[in-house]
C-alpha cells in the first residue's frame, strides 16, 4: 500500500480471487487501480489429479482461519479440499480430525502442485501423524469414521453446547430460531448469552449471517467462545457485560433476541431501535412475562406460550414431566 499510485505487481499462487490474496489487496484499492490474472487454482489441480467433481466438493481455506470451521461440515461420504498455511499443519489437520471420531478418512496431502517439487501423499488421518510436507500444500479428505455429524437444521442436540444449565433448551431453540428466521447477511444481538446456544445455531444457518452474543457473567463469556470455536463459528462476537449498558457502540442489530436479563429499561434501548428491526424475546419467570404482556398490549407483535412436556417415570408407571412454560413475544419495530 506504501506504493499505491505506482506501477506494482503482486506474485500470488493460483486464483488469487479463490481464498486468496486478492480479495485482501482489492478491497482497499478502487477498481481502477488494478488488474488480476488468475491462474489454476489449488482446488483446480487438486480436482484434476483425483477426478473428483470439483462442483461437488467442498473447497476451504484453512491456511489462516482455525481446523474448527471444518466441524459443521464433517459427515460421512463428505469430499472436502482443503488449502493449509505449512506442512505441519497437515499432521494438525489429521489430528483434528482423528479427534472428532473421523481418523478412518482417506487423505490425499498434495504439495506444490503444478511444479517440479509436487509430490502426492496418499493415507488415512489416523496414519498421517509424524509424516513430513512442505508447503505450499493442500489435503484433499473423503470424510469416514464413526464420528457423529453436526445435524443441519436448528434445535441441536443440547449434548453440542458446554453450558452451566444456562441453556435455551433444545425444543424451544428450534422455535426460537424458527421464530428469528434469520435471512442473508443479517447481524443478531444475542443478549442473556448464557451457553452461546442461539447465536452459534443463527451463524450455522449461513456463512453470511454474522452475531453478537453479550453476555454478563465471564465463566459464561469464556464457555460461549469455547462452544463456538468447537461448532466451526469462531466469528461470534462475544461481549462480556450488561445490557442495555453493554450495547453502546455495537453495531446495529437486524435482529435482537432476548434470552435473559429482561429490564423496562432494556425494552425501553431496544424499542429505539432503527425502524424494521425484529424483536424477539424469551421470559421465563412471571416478572419478565409481566412485561411483556404489558409491552404486547402497547406496541402490538405477536405473543405466544410455549408448553414442554416429556414423558418420564412416576413409579412403576410413566407421566408428563413439564418443563417451564415459556413466553414469547416478537415484533418488528
Amino acid at each position: 500500500m506504501a506504493r499505491r499510485g505506482q506501477p506494482t505487481v503482486v506474485l500470488a499462487s493460483g486464483d488469487p480471487f479463490w481464498f486468496g490474496a486478492g480479495t485482501t489487496i482489492a478491497q482497499r484499492l478502487d477498481r481502477s487501480e488494478w488488474r488480476a490474472f488468475p491462474g489454476r487454482s489449488s482446488f483446480s489441480l487438486a480436482a484434476a489429479r483425483l477426478g473428483w467433481a470439483l462442483d461437488r466438493t467442498l473447497c476451504l481455506g484453512l491456511h489462516a482461519v482455525p481446523l474448527g470451521r471444518l466441524r459443521p461440515h464433517l459427515a460421512v461420504g463428505r469430499r472436502i479440499i482443503v488449502t493449509l498455511r505449512d506442512g505441519p499443519a497437515v499432521g494438525a489437520l489429521a489430528g483434528y480430525l482423528d479427534g472428532c471420531g473421523f481418523g478412518a478418512s482417506n487423505c490425499t496431502v498434495l504439495e506444490a502442485l503444478g511444479g517440479p517439487r509436487e509430490r502426492v501423499t496418499a493415507c488415512t488421518a489416523d496414519t498421517l501423524a509424524g509424516r513430513e510436507f512442505a508447503h505450499p500444500v493442500c489435503v484433499a479428505v473423503e470424510v469416514a469414521g464413526m464420528g457423529v455429524a453436526l445435524p443441519l437444521t436448528a434445535g441441536r442436540p443440547d449434548s453440542w453446547f458446554k453450558s452451566d444449565g444456562q441453556i435455551t433448551k433444545q425444543p424451544i431453540r428450534a422455535m426460537t430460531l424458527s421464530a428469528l428466521a434469520p435471512l442473508p447477511f443479517e447481524h443478531l444481538w444475542d443478549i442473556g448469552g448464557g451457553s452461546g446456544s442461539i447465536g452459534i445455531e443463527w451463524l450455522l444457518s449461513d456463512p453470511t449471517l454474522t452475531a453478537t452474543a453479550i453476555e454478563p457473567s465471564c465463566d459464561r463469556t469464556a464457555r460461549i467462545c469455547e462452544n463456538a470455536d468447537r461448532l466451526g463459528v469462531d466469528r461470534l462476537r462475544v461481549i462480556e457485560g450488561k445490557a442495555p449498558d453493554a450495547l453502546q457502540g455495537l453495531d446495529k442489530p437486524d435482529v435482537v433476541f432476548v434470552g435473559g436479563g429482561l429490564s423496562p429499561e432494556l425494552l425501553a434501548y431496544l424499542e429505539a431501535l432503527r425502524p424494521g428491526t425484529r424483536l424477539l424475546v424469551n421470559a421465563v419467570t412471571l416478572e419478565s412475562e409481566a412485561q411483556l404482556t404489558q409491552t404486547h398490549a402497547r406496541l402490538g407483535g405477536t405473543l405466544m406460550r410455549l408448553e414442554i412436556a416429556s414423558a418420564a417415570p412416576i413409579g412403576p408407571r410413566r407421566g408428563w414431566r413439564a418443563a417451564y412454560p415459556i413466553v414469547q413475544w416478537s415484533h418488528i419495530l
